[in-house]
């Protein structure tokens, strides 16, 4: 495990997270400087920063991804179809998209199957579906899953880190149901580098966290 670990360059699997609702302008310009100094893979912003984060990342390494329907997925959708076109033509490349979690759990999954498959055929870009695992039992988490990949999802995503965060069991189910056709992204709750690095070796292909720079020098240092 040991040399697994000395191995690893977290830094490429980081989407370097801003999500809190008082997010500031000079905040989001700090989380770009430090996205492309540490080359992490993208800054997640919220769709009103979009704009602006792909400006400043312009011609530089790290991408703009945002988040859709954030945090609760129950917002119509139609709303979230327009909130995906609308963030692509600001410049986002890569769209985190919340589940409807009502229709989930009544069942309703040709719903589910409709609305993500209308964002990423409309859209084109990379979409990334929050499943929010915490609040999943472990067949449903397979049929969301499922539900995704055949929608055209690019990665499965545990969790919004508004109702807990990821573990290593949902990392570890979501890549056996995934069988390689998607990549898995582990977010909220990532506070240290070895969880990080646990993450990774369970199988993350991403980790959403807004502590992206903090994970660096625990590396660094440790």
């Amino acid at each position: 495990m040991a040399a697994e670990y000395t191995d690893i360059d977290i830094a490429p699997f980081i989407d370097h997270s801003l999500l809190h609702p008082t997010a500031t302008q000079q905040q989001l310009e700090q989380w770009c400087e430090e996205a492309d100094k540490y080359h992490f893979a993208s800054v997640c912003v919220s769709p009103t920063w979009v704009r602006l984060a792909a400006e400043l990342l312009h011609g530089k390494q790290p991408k703009v991804c945002t988040v859709i329907g954030f945090p609760t997925g129950a917002t119509t959708s139609t709303v979230k179809l327009y909130e995906a076109q609308e963030a692509v033509e600001n410049g986002a490349t890569e769209l985190d998209l919340v589940i409807n979690l009502g229709w989930l759990k009544a069942g309703k999954t040709e719903e589910m199957h409709r609305e993500i498959s209308a964002i990423c055929e409309e859209t084109g870009q990379v979409v990334k579906v929050i499943l929010e695992t915490n609040l999943l039992t472990d067949t449903e988490k397979k049929l969301a899953a499922e539900v995704s990949m055949d929608a055209g999802a690019a990665f499965l995503k545990t969790s919004t880190g508004w109702n807990g965060g990821a573990t290593v069991a949902d990392v570890k189910l979501l890549k056996e149901v995934a069988q390689d056709r998607v990549e898995i992204k582990a977010s909220g709750g990532i506070r240290t580098a070895e969880q990080a690095l646990e993450l990774i070796l369970a199988g993350a292909t991403r980790l959403g966290t807004s502590r992206g720079v903090d994970l660096i020098r625990q590396r660094e240092e440790g």
